[in-house]
C-alpha cells in the first residue's frame, strides 16, 4: 500500500472510542489521508468511549469513570502533542503537563481506617508477598497461563495496606488475570515508591471527555472527517483466498435503514472490537441501574459474528461472558450545597484535584471517592461542586445500607458514604442538595478477566491485508490494558502496518530495567524509606 496515493484510500473506523479518535488522526497527521475519505461509525450518540462527561447542574452530572494517566504514556502525549486545546493557546499535552506542575498529586489521606486518614499509608506486606511478587515479575507470560491473581496468593495478602491501594487504583479483583497483574507491576515499577502517596499520577483539567475528546473531536471535524453516529455496523465480509483475507463490504444498521458498504481495493478497516462500557446503565437518586447484558449493543455481537470459524480473531466470550466478574457500580454526585465537599476537603488534608483516591478500607463494599479539581465539567458553576466514587464489591451488603450496592439508588449509596464519613446526622441536609446518578458497567474490568494466549487477536491480524483492530481488547505486548495508552498505541500501531509506513508507535517505557527504580521499589515494598 506504500506505492498508492494516501490521499486516494478510504478508511472506515468501527467504534467512537479514543482507539478510533486516535487512528483518524494518525492516518491524517502521519499518513497523509483526507479526513473526507475518513468515516468513523459509532453505536451511539455520543463519541468518546469510556472517556465521557456529561450532564448539568440541574439534572445532575454523570461520568463513568476516568483513566489515570502518568508521564510515560509515550504514545497518548505523541498523538495530543499535535491536537491544539479547544482555545488553541497550547497543545493538549502541553496543557496536561503544564497543568500537573500546578497540581501535583500528593494524597494526604489514600486510605481511611477507623474514621481516620492514613497519610503514606505502609505497605504491610510480608517477605512472603514480596517474593511472590518479584517472581511474578520475572516469570514469562506462558508459564502463568489463565491463572488467578488468587492461584499465587494468599488470604492475607488481600487484606494488605498493598493490596487496598493497588485494587482500588487499578480495579483489580482476585479472580483477575495474574498476568495482568505481572504487567502492572513490571510497566509501573517507577511509581511504585511513590505509590501510597499517588506520586506521578497526572490529571487533566476537566474530566478526560472536555479535556481530551472534545479537542481531538474539534480537529477531525475541521479537516471533515465523517462521523457516522447512531449507527451500528453488524458484520464485515471478508473475501479470503487461502491464507489471504481482504474486508471487502461492512453492514451497517441505523434507526432508519441497514446498509451495504462496498470497499475499493485500496480501503481499510479499522475495528475497536468488544467495549467496556458497552450495556452501561445510568439509575437516579431514587433509582438503581439495571444489569445489561452483551444483547443491549453492537460491540460484542460484530466480534463474536466476525470471529465465528476465525479462530485468529480472538475469542470473545472469554471476557464478553463473565458478568459477574467483570462488574461495578461508580457513582458521579452533583452538589449544590458545598457543606460535604467542604468537609471532604478539610478532613483528608489535599485541595481538590491534588489527593487522587480516596479508599475506605473497611467498606463492605470497598468503596472510593476522589475529589476532582472543580469545576470538573465545563461550564460547571462556581457554587456547584462534583465528586466521583465507585466500589469494587457491589454484591456485598453495605455497613450502613443493608442491601447490595448493585441494588442501590443514588440516595441509598450517598447514605452509605456518609455513613463512612461519620455525618449519619447531616444526611437530610446532604442529601436535600444532592443529585447522585449510579451507573452499573457490566464489562468494565473484563479486559482484566483471566485468558489464554489468542483469547486477544493480534492488532493486524497475520494475512488480513486492510483489516487491524484496536482498543482494549487486542494484543500488545509489555502494555497495559484499561488505560488510554493501550488503545492509541493499538491505533498507531494499526494504521503504521496497514499503510506500510516506516514507522513505529514509541516503545513501551520499561521503566523497570533502571536500577534507581528497582531500588526505590524495593525500599518501598520493604517499607523502608526510599
Amino acid at each position: 500500500m506504500s506505492n498508492l496515493d494516501h490521499s486516494e484510500i478510504k478508511a472506515h473506523l468501527i467504534g467512537g472510542g479514543i482507539a478510533s479518535l486516535a487512528a483518524a488522526a494518525i492516518l491524517i497527521r502521519d499518513g497523509d489521508l483526507l479526513g473526507h475519505n475518513i468515516t468513523i461509525y459509532e453505536e451511539t450518540d455520543q463519541l468518546g468511549g469510556a472517556l465521557d462527561g456529561t450532564g448539568n447542574p440541574e439534572d445532575g452530572y454523570i461520568a463513568r469513570g476516568g483513566r489515570m494517566l502518568e508521564s510515560k504514556y509515550l504514545c497518548t502525549y505523541d498523538l495530543f502533542s499535535s491536537i491544539p486545546t479547544l482555545d488553541r493557546k497550547q497543545t493538549v499535552t502541553q496543557e496536561i503537563f503544564q497543568w500537573n506542575e500546578i497540581i501535583q498529586t500528593g494524597s494526604k489521606s489514600r486510605l481511611v481506617r477507623n474514621g481516620q486518614r492514613l497519610t503514606a499509608p505502609e505497605f504491610g506486606l510480608s517477605e512472603k508477598h514480596i517474593l511472590t511478587i518479584e517472581k511474578l515479575a520475572i516469570t514469562p507470560e506462558a508459564l502463568l497461563g489463565n491463572s488467578r491473581i488468587s492461584d499465587h496468593f494468599d488470604g492475607t495478602f488481600f487484606k494488605t495496606n498493598f493490596w487496598f491501594m493497588w485494587c482500588t487504583t487499578f480495579a483489580f479483583q482476585p479472580w483477575h488475570s495474574v498476568v495482568e497483574l505481572k504487567r502492572y507491576l513490571v510497566r509501573f515499577t517507577h511509581l511504585v515508591a511513590g505509590f501510597n502517596r499517588l506520586h506521578g499520577i497526572m490529571r487533566t483539567v476537566y474530566n478526560q471527555y472536555d479535556s481530551m475528546v472534545l479537542p481531538l473531536k474539534k480537529w477531525l471535524e475541521e479537516r471533515n472527517v465523517n462521523f457516522c453516529l447512531d449507527t451500528q455496523v453488524t458484520d464485515i465480509t471478508f473475501i479470503e483466498h487461502g491464507s489471504k483475507h481482504f474486508a471487502e463490504s461492512l453492514l451497517c444498521e441505523n434507526k432508519k435503514e441497514k446498509t451495504k458498504i462496498t470497499l475499493d481495493a485500496q480501503d481499510i478497516v479499522i475495528a475497536t472490537l468488544g467495549s467496556m462500557t458497552e450495556a452501561s446503565s445510568i439509575g437516579g437518586m431514587d433509582e438503581a441501574p439495571v444489569l445489561k447484558d452483551k444483547s443491549t449493543g453492537g460491540a460484542w455481537t460484530l466480534w463474536e459474528t466476525i470471529a465465528k470459524g476465525r479462530p485468529e480473531l480472538g475469542r470473545p466470550d472469554v471476557f464478553s461472558d463473565h458478568v459477574e466478574e467483570s462488574k461495578w457500580v461508580s457513582f458521579t454526585a452533583t452538589l449544590n450545597n458545598p457543606a460535604l465537599f467542604d468537609y471532604i476537603r478539610d478532613f483528608t488534608g489535599n485541595i481538590p484535584g491534588e489527593g487522587g483516591l480516596i479508599t475506605f478500607t473497611e467498606s463492605n463494599w470497598l468503596m472510593s471517592i476522589v475529589l476532582p479539581h472543580q469545576p470538573h465539567f465545563m461550564g460547571q458553576p462556581e457554587d456547584v461542586q462534583v465528586l466521583w466514587g465507585y466500589a469494587l464489591l457491589v454484591d456485598k451488603v453495605g455497613n450502613y445500607i443493608k442491601k447490595a450496592m448493585s441494588r442501590c439508588s443514588g440516595r441509598e449509596i450517598m447514605t452509605e458514604l456518609l455513613g463512612h464519613l461519620g455525618l449519619n446526622d447531616q444526611k437530610e441536609a446532604i442529601l436535600r442538595d444532592t443529585i447522585c446518578l449510579p451507573c452499573m458497567m457490566p464489562f468494565i474490568t473484563s479486559q482484566f478477566l483471566r485468558r489464554r494466549y489468542g483469547d486477544r487477536p493480534a492488532v493486524n491480524p497475520k494475512g488480513y491485508l486492510n483489516f487491524a483492530i484496536t482498543g482494549q481488547f487486542c494484543e500488545q505486548a509489555d502494555d497495559v490494558v484499561f488505560t488510554v495508552e493501550y488503545s492509541i498505541r493499538s491505533a498507531m500501531t494499526a494504521v503504521y502496518t496497514l499503510l506500510n509506513l516506516d514507522r513505529k508507535p514509541p516503545a513501551v517505557f520499561k521503566g523497570q530495567l533502571k536500577p534507581q527504580n528497582l531500588y526505590k521499589a524495593f525500599r518501598a515494598l520493604h517499607d523502608m524509606d526510599a
